[in-house]
């Protein structure tokens, strides 16, 4: 989006909703609709399975076929994701990361594909894609946990694809360095600041060092460079944290890399306001939480976002309609087009608060990111565990803020009394469901399409794209050619996987510190975890899993945290797990309980494997429970299966959590 000059009216930022699910013709028709209502760019959601690079008929896909996201495996389904929406004149975001490459490669072949059948130059085509790949693979190990590679080949995938699209798509924005996610795993203002800017170091000295890029072009690259932010409720500090974003990347922009054009300093950057900040309890609270976290990257003009897309108000219970993006599609345009905020300058220049806060953090931000380089960098910060460590001592910290009431969420910890929600009165009709025929039909189509290509041509392109990963050749050029071949997603990620190897992060939980509600609540819980391990003549055991492909880990690392603090011993392995695993993992360790954290949507698939599979293994007296984004109709169904109990986001007394599971164990146990 082009920036105005300082005399004429700002231009709305790009107006998007995060949108994508059960198809890409579904997708299709949900993404016409909301351009239809005024919606100026588009924002796709991949399923998990496409997000870490499997087919839909993958065991790992298993219950997780277009629940978060629209699945896209071969060039038929990008196809059909962008039918009737010319991509030459679209303004796109793709949240993909790992697979960014691949996802990129199928967008570019259908651009060529709508050129040839309009009869445009696809040259000219390509000059005019615009958009962003959502491409931070360092805040995936960190946080949002859909990497596959190693950092080092990631890096490399990443390296590539920002060399190629200066020169062939020039307008796209090739990586999003996201900030996001950092903020939901517990990062401070200053951590956020410093980790992404730390990743954004990362890229560009490899960029730089590739040689890809002649020296005289690099202030395009760092042109091309965007951010995703996250705006918390604190909208002050958010505020200033942007300002200080701004600040930092025109400081190291210009010293570290000579970027002598001021327009190329720029921070460009999009926002989704909170999305884990909202609320089981009282949802109908959400809407303002959503306008006030807005307000945070929109009232400085100085460093206003250029794009933004807000969750729904019932995102906490589960996926939202139309109906309720729709609700937040309008909140921006109230914004944007009935108030007079683009009609000012800055609001805060010269204010003398405003600028103690910014200086706090840019000081802060600027010594942890010489820590990160001093450990090596943000990919060598990530290997040795630093950086999540410190992400999970910070959301204990939090937690314990939480608990004590500290930090007060209306709602939940504070104003509960509360009168029936008419936004809730339809029940289970309140939230989307998806089709559970979505992932038949996937696997069907998949199938069909292998089917129907030419094998030989898909043969050829894979070999080709193993044969130049083993080297230094850029690999856009080949991924696009196993685009046009109908090489699928599983197959493009698993040929890199036989290259690159796979890779599992440090969860950060032996690094974190204790947290809870208090000494004595947590004392108190111990003696009674080491009591029932006393009468049982060992310790006792919890295994905390993430079956499937949902990588929000932060919810069960503080569960595994909070289990160690009061005595229990952890198996922890971290994410994305086979129930099969983790019903091995189980018997192996001899564990008095399993702890289960399910967010995607998935619960009523993985969860029953694991508890089916517990019984069969001979361990059907170990109490399952599970935590995560579970409708209340769900839980019943859950529970009548053998569920011992289920926490949602409103049970957010992690102590007191552990003291049930306790009871569990003793009533499992036969122990009064």
């Amino acid at each position: 989006m082009p920036y105005p000059t300082d005399r004429e009216r700002d231009r709305p930022w790009v107006i998007r909703t995060y949108a994508g699910h059960s198809s890409a013709q579904r997708t299709n028709e949900l993404y016409r609709r909301n351009l239809a209502k005024g919606q100026t760019g588009l924002s796709v959601a991949f399923d998990l399975p496409t997000q870490t690079g499997y087919d839909p008929d993958d065991e790992l896909a298993r219950g997780e076929v277009g629940k978060v996201g629209v699945p896209v495996s071969h060039l038929g389904d990008m196809r059909a994701l962008f039918d009737g929406i010319p991509v030459a004149e679209a303004n796109t975001s793709m949240t993909i990361n790992a697979p960014a490459m691949w996802l990129l490669a199928l967008y570019v072949a259908v651009a060529e594909e709508q050129a040839e059948e309009t009869g445009l130059d696809y040259a000219e085509v390509r000059a005019k894609l615009a958009g962003t790949t959502q491409n931070d693979i360092v805040k995936e190990y960190l946080s949002r946990g859909t990497y596959v590679f190693p950092p080092g080949p990631s890096l490399r995938l990443i390296t590539d694809m920002v060399a190629w699209s200066v020169t062939e798509i020039p307008k796209w924005n090739p990586i999003n360095i996201c900030s996001y996610h950092l903020q939901e795993a517990g990062a401070t203002p200053t951590q956020e600041l410093a980790y992404a800017l730390s990743t954004a170091i990362a890229v560009l000295d490899s960029v730089r060092d590739s040689g890809q890029v002649p020296p005289e072009r690099f202030g395009d690259v760092v042109g091309r460079i965007s951010f995703f932010v996250n705006a918390g409720l604190r909208f002050v500090e958010e505020m200033c944290k942007m300002r200080a974003f701004a600040r930092l990347w025109d400081e190291i922009t210009s010293e570290r890399y000579g970027v002598e054009d001021p327009r190329q300093r720029r921070l460009r950057y999009g926002v989704q306001v909170n999305s884990l900040g909202l609320t089981e309890a009282q949802p109908e609270n959400n809407v303002q939480r959503i306008v006030l976290e807005m307000l945070a990257v929109t009232l400085s003009k100085d460093a206003r976002a250029r794009a933004v897309q807000l969750p729904a108000w019932n995102e906490a219970l589960g996926l939202p309609r139309p109906w309720d993006q729709q609700w937040a599609l309008r909140m921006q345009q109230v914004l944007a087009y009935e108030t007079d905020l683009l009609e000012y300058e800055d609001l805060f220049e010269g204010s003398v608060v405003v600028e103690a806060k910014v200086a706090e953090l840019v000081e802060g931000a600027r010594a942890e990111i010489d820590r990160v380089q001093e450990i090596g960098g943000a990919v060598a910060a990530v290997e040795s565990g630093y950086m999540k460590g410190e992400l999970v001592s910070s959301l204990a910290v939090e937690r314990r803020r939480l608990e004590s009431g500290e930090r007060v969420v209306v709602g939940v910890n504070r104003f509960e009394t509360t009168e029936p929600s008419p936004l809730q009165a339809e029940g289970a009709e309140a939230i989307f469901t998806v089709d559970p025929e979505t992932e038949r039909a996937a696997i069907e189509a998949i199938g069909r399409w292998r089917a129907e290509r030419d094998a030989g041509a898909v043969s050829e392109a894979l070999r080709a794209l193993r044969d130049a990963a083993k080297t230094e050749q850029n690999l856009m050029q080949v991924s696009i050619d196993c685009a046009k071949a109908g090489v699928t997603t599983g197959e493009w990620a698993g040929a890199l996987r036989g290259v690159f190897g796979e890779f599992r992060a440090p969860t950060g939980v032996s690094a974190a510190t204790a947290s809870g509600e208090g000494a004595g609540e947590i004392a108190e819980v111990r003696e009674r975890v080491r009591g029932t391990g006393d009468e049982l003549g060992q310790r006792l055991r919890m295994l905390v899993g993430k079956p499937g492909l949902d990588g929000h880990s932060n919810g069960a690392e503080q569960v595994a945290v909070r289990a160690r603090d009061v005595g229990f011993e952890v198996v922890y392995q971290g994410i994305r797990l086979t129930p099969s695993q983790i019903v091995a993992a189980a018997v192996q360790e001899g564990v008095h309980a399993v702890g289960l954290s399910v967010l995607s949507g998935t619960h009523l698939e993985v969860v029953p494997a694991v508890v089916r599979g517990l019984r069969e293994a001979g361990a059907g007296e170990i109490p399952v429970v599970v935590g995560g984004i579970i409708p209340p109709e769900d839980e019943k169904r859950l529970r009548d299966g053998g569920v011992a109990a289920v926490f949602t986001p409103k049970n957010y007394r992690l102590t007191e959590m552990m003291g049930e599971i306790v009871d569990l164990i003793r009533r499992a146990q036969g122990l009064s």
